[in-house]
């Protein structure tokens, strides 16, 4: 029986129809005065603190300092919650409503695994009411690895259960092949979902263990 699931956010649990990058090019453009199109840049899956990095390398052709990358991953965050409550495109997928609390329900502790600096995480999960299911998670702002922020997901997990989660009953579920490859390098399965930009078949590829169209297809409870 599964104890425990660690969602990650964009294209699993929301689709915010772009106010990330929205937020991202309007932190751009108010320090340094360039246009940069994360959607350009960068691929799903992919850590705040990467994305930073990128947009300095390919927009601005040199490495940002460590304090210039602070200062843009701070704009951006200052940016973040007027792009996600203007955003026409922003929803829930189908079935994670129903899903989370029939998840508590049944005594399953759930988790945040997501390249989401915190602050931002939790922005993006207020609008659609979702905040209040997770107490704990691994974010961008603990590493710009998505294997080593999800371990620590796994650590976090055992310090709010009171004991260390067991592997084997606790997965992830992720849209890309990056959180695939994330899971099982902190040990533990992973729910590989059709509702990002990658397909089932995709998913399959990458190795997931539960390749599914939506978490109402077949979602192992």
């Amino acid at each position: 029986m599964i104890r425990a699931v660690l969602f990650d956010i964009d294209g699993t649990l929301l689709h915010t129809g772009g106010a990330g990058a929205v937020a991202w090019q309007r932190a751009f453009l108010e320090l340094y005065e360039v246009e940069a199109n994360i959607e350009e840049h960068t691929h799903a899956g992919m850590t705040d603190p990467e994305i930073a990095e990128i947009v300095f390398r390919e927009v601005l052709g040199r490495d940002g300092s460590d304090t210039e990358l602070a200062e843009a991953v701070g704009c951006y965050l200052g940016h973040l919650a007027d792009a996600v409550a203007e955003s026409e495109g922003y929803y829930v997928i189908d079935g994670i409503a129903e899903l989370l609390p029939r998840l508590l329900e049944r005594g399953v502790l759930l988790g945040i695994v997501t390249g989401n600096i915190e602050a931002a995480a939790h922005i993006k999960l207020v609008r659609g009411d979702l905040d209040r299911f997770f107490n704990f998670g691994g974010y961008g702002s603990d590493s710009r690895h998505r294997t080593e922020l999800t371990k620590k997901a796994v650590e976090r997990g055992g310090e709010v259960s009171g004991s260390p989660l067991d592997l084997a009953r606790t997965i992830a579920v992720g849209d890309t092949p990056r959180d695939v490859k994330a899971g099982h390098g902190a040990g533990i399965r992973v729910v590989g979902v059709a509702t990002g930009s990658y397909s089932v078949e995709e998913q399959r590829d990458a190795g997931a263990d539960w390749a599914i169209a939506d978490v109402t297809d077949g979602f192992p409870l």
